[in-house]
């Protein structure tokens, strides 16, 4: 699970946001009716789902891809070689380019809480740190600062918890974040971490290590079929098998600018329908079935996953060519599991009900005055009371986190006419 997240300098980010997941203090009837909306940990109650709403370029997208950029970096940074330059920008203005983009996460492992941080620019780590708490206290496992020093002595400090930590500092590049290392180098914890960032956060409906579909088709083939029919699907049946068609490929040799092309064998998969007007009647998936049932399809088979191993997922825009029904029905299966959680944004105001989020469940996202992304939950209007119709106060601007546009008459004569 992930318990809070914040990030810094990043696309249009510059000042620190933050995104909680531990929920507030709230005792109004309208919350204790929400009580599937959150979950237990240890002595805290933590939201199953955050969304966040906000205008066009205001930045919602700028947190979704700082978060995915962040983690991938814990999963790819081993990599990097000497010309690496890292794939993200720092706020443009008021001289951020020169200073480091920060991330910290705090999240839960195995029953075990970890706080995990790093800065860097876009050429180098600048610094990194991890600390967990085995016992309900907080220990070091590691800190790390490129500024102390020319020997990685001088870097680097560490707790009592990784084996030969210093093997792994010395084959860790300032291009690198040394978990990333230690995990390829076969160290516990580390490779514990990298696991967590590998396969329990799941950045988009066809994620990182996304598991494969007909491994995720086999486990969950029918609690799929059922979550299609809830949602309105007349799909009664779905085979799937892989079939071996002839196909080309081209081999290019740059030293002698020549080509070559060899017929080979590539695996395809076979995703076969069937309805209920006519069950014995097949339909080819791809070609004969709607692009929304497609898209359904291989988004069911993800959240599917997620919810059954308690994962979270990751999604810019959870409305993209899906009905508000559908996106209901997807948020009400994560409040229906154990621990899985979502972070989406959203301009669909049909789901800001008060009668099925939390006011700590909402956040707006606001560009600020001078250029950069803000970001705040409903919770922080304490005037604001749980009987209030929230989408009507949204889009009235109550919030900010809206588009102002002039619609007079005479603005949109003057854009027909020229």
């Amino acid at each position: 699970m992930v318990l809070e997240i914040r990030i810094r300098n990043f696309f249009s980010i510059k000042d620190e946001v933050v995104l909680d997941f531990r929920a507030a203090k709230m005792n109004t009837q309208a919350t204790k009716a929400l009580e599937n909306n959150i979950f237990d940990f240890d002595k805290t109650q933590v939201l199953k789902t955050v969304v966040l709403y906000g205008a066009n370029a205001s930045g919602k997208s700028s947190i979704i891809k700082a978060i995915r950029f962040c983690n991938a970096m814990i999963f790819e940074s081993h990599r990097h070689n000497e010309d690496t330059v890292c794939n993200f920008e720092p706020f443009k203005f008021k001289s951020c380019q020169k200073k480091p983009s920060s991330y910290f996460i705090r999240f839960v492992s195995n029953s075990v809480e970890y706080e995990y941080s790093f800065s860097l620019t876009r050429t180098e780590i600048i610094s990194e740190s991890l600390n967990y708490y085995p016992k309900g206290r907080i220990a070091k496992i590691f800190s790390r600062d490129e500024r102390l020093g020319d020997l990685k002595k001088e870097k680097y400090s560490f707790g009592s918890v990784i084996r030969r930590p210093m093997d792994v500092a010395e084959s860790t590049s300032n291009k690198t974040l040394y978990i990333s290392r230690a995990s390829q180098m076969d160290r516990v914890i580390p490779k514990e971490i990298f696991k967590y960032f590998n396969e329990t956060f799941i950045l988009g409906y066809m994620g990182h290590n996304a598991r494969s579909v007909e491994a995720l088709f086999t486990e969950n083939k029918t609690l799929l079929l059922k979550t299609l029919k809830i949602a309105d699907s007349d799909i009664v049946d779905i085979k799937l098998r892989k079939e071996v068609l002839p196909g080309k490929n081209v081999k290019a040799n740059l030293s002698t600018s020549t080509a070559s092309v060899e017929d080979v064998d590539q695996e395809h998969l076979k995703i076969t329908t069937y309805h209920r007007s006519s069950e014995k009647v097949p339909f080819d998936f791809f070609t004969e079935e709607s692009a929304g049932t497609i898209k359904l399809f291989f988004i069911m088979l993800t959240i599917l996953d997620i919810i059954k191993n308690n994962k979270i997922l990751l999604v810019d825009e959870i409305g993209e060519s899906l009905h508000t029904s559908i996106i209901e029905y997807i948020i009400e299966l994560f409040n229906a599991g154990k621990q899985a959680q979502l972070i989406y944004t959203t301009h669909n105001t049909k789901l800001l009900n008060l009668k099925k989020l939390r006011k700590d469940q909402i956040y707006f996202v606001n560009k600020k005055d001078d250029a950069s992304t803000d970001l705040y939950s409903l919770y922080d209007y304490s005037d604001f009371r749980d009987t209030m119709d929230v989408e009507k106060a949204y889009l009235q601007g109550r919030f900010d986190a809206i588009p102002f546009i002039d619609d007079s008459s005479e603005n949109l004569k003057s854009i027909v006419n020229g």
